[in-house]
């Protein structure tokens, strides 16, 4: 009994030990498991940004192609109105689709600035579509455009954690959208 009472402070030791070497293996293993999700649900939400950014743009493009004779200086190639609303059709499409990825990966602020952007595209396509008069303002209409994607890149970049400074266009393309409205076009010489 003695040999017992002289060695349970070493048998004690030992579980201890191993207890503690359980705890810490599965408190290790259970945050890299938390890191590799993360890891991969912030690809996830990275890919459905993008996606989502693709859709709106492919919209847009057709659209702004749709309405280049509404815009005096536009550099749109105009297309076919007919083929040009199959394109429309066939990209609001797609970007039906990934809504429901941006719906299921974003957060609220980047979901909201995604809602907005798409809002100011849709005055783009209805105007496209023949749904609306062309209005006063078609520079101001395409200047909400670029301000909402430029709200949808700082929102995702945030939700990203990307922290490498502003990336918004639409200073830069309302500048040149006034260049091109004041520019005086050019006479080919004989």
């Amino acid at each position: 009994m003695s040999d017992l009472l002289t060695q349970l402070p070493a048998l004690l030791g030992v579980l201890v030990g191993t207890l503690g070497t359980i705890l810490a293996t599965s408190l290790a293993d259970r945050a890299r498991w938390r890191r590799s999700q993360s890891v991969r649900w912030d690809e996830r939400r990275l890919d459905a940004y993008v996606d989502y950014a693709h859709a709106l743009k492919e919209s847009h493009a057709v659209a702004l192609r749709l309405t280049a004779d509404h815009r005096p200086g536009s550099r749109s190639h105009p297309i076919d109105r007919e083929e040009g609303l199959v394109r429309l059709a066939e990209a609001d499409a797609r970007r039906t689709i990934v809504w429901e990825n941006l719906l299921l990966l974003g957060d609220e602020p980047t979901v909201a600035a995604a809602a907005n952007w798409r809002d100011a595209i849709w005055q783009v396509e209805r105007l496209a579509r023949g749904i609306v008069e062309p209005p006063s303002d078609v520079a101001g209409m395409l200047t909400r455009v670029d301000e909402a994607r430029d709200g949808y890149y700082r929102a995702a970049r945030r939700s990203l954690g990307v922290r490498a400074g502003s990336v918004e266009q639409s200073a830069t393309l309302r500048q040149a959208l006034v260049d091109r409205s004041t520019a005086t076009p050019e006479v080919p010489a004989n």
